[in-house]
């Protein structure tokens, strides 16, 4: 009966590290910063504070800032040639470029086709994808022209986040997570089982709930814990198999190896 215990012990311990991803610590430093935006393979750091937007690397440390359209809802650097600014009270996207330097501004209030929007994220080309809360559906709109180049069909429930690269869009909303090509047809749809928010990897996803991180790695069907210490996540987001988490004091970084 004894060694039958073991056997199942063994078995069960062996199961579930099959089953999560352990996040393994590399160090840990400190930031003074409202919210935590990005870091990239350089160390290149981008974060907010007080509606202004900081690019700190190595050698210098540049800001951008536009008080008159107030407080800026989300900023995007998948793309750091093309950094899009969310300022939704206003209704209005800034694009600046790797020095921080307008180069288009986007006011859907002005536009002829009038657009309501809650979410953006960043697409290829000169588009940006947009949930319109009117019609309820996201759009790949192409700002230089002004025109739609794809849109999904409507979604049935409130949108949570939004995130993408130059191929694939995800959307989590309070019932599911959907995930679109850039001709915007879905291509899975997974129950959102109390998440919140989401970045994306290499087409791999991690979502939050609460203050544990989940893993949908890419052309799989299964989520994944990811084992951390017991930390609160304010803001998270992952580099290839960097993991970075912030809660408003300390930045931690981790391995995140996703196979």
């Amino acid at each position: 009966m004894k060694y039958t215990y073991y056997i199942f012990l063994f078995f069960s311990v062996s199961i579930f590290a099959q089953e999560s991803i352990v996040a393994k610590l590399i160090n840990k430093s400190n930031l003074n910063a409202e919210k935590l935006i990005s870091i990239d393979n350089f160390g290149t750091t981008y974060y907010l504070t007080n509606d202004v937007i900081y690019k700190k690397t190595e050698n210098k440390t540049i800001t951008y800032n536009n008080l008159q359209l107030g407080t800026l809802h989300s900023a995007n650097t998948f793309n750091p040639l093309k950094i899009n600014l969310f300022y939704k009270d206003f209704n209005t996207v800034i694009i600046l470029d790797n020095r921080l330097a307008e180069v288009f501004k986007i006011d859907f209030n002005t536009l002829t086709d009038y657009k309501n929007v809650s979410h953006i994220s960043t697409g290829h080309d000169n588009t940006i994808w947009i949930f319109n809360q009117d019609f309820q559906k996201l759009e790949l709109f192409d700002y230089k022209s002004q025109t739609i180049r794809a849109q999904t069909v409507p979604v049935q429930s409130g949108v949570l986040d939004l995130k993408s690269n130059y191929n694939y869009c995800y959307l989590l909303t309070e019932n599911f997570l959907y995930i679109y090509n850039y001709f915007g047809s879905l291509l899975k749809k997974v129950k959102n089982d109390g998440y919140t928010a989401l970045v994306e990897s290499n087409e791999n996803v991690i979502l939050k709930k609460g203050n544990t991180l989940f893993l949908l790695k890419r052309n799989q069907e299964k989520i994944l814990p990811i084992i951390t210490p017991n930390l609160l996540i304010n803001q998270f987001f992952v580099t290839n198999e960097t993991l970075y988490i912030y809660n408003s004091e300390i930045l931690e970084k981790f391995e995140l190896k996703i196979k």
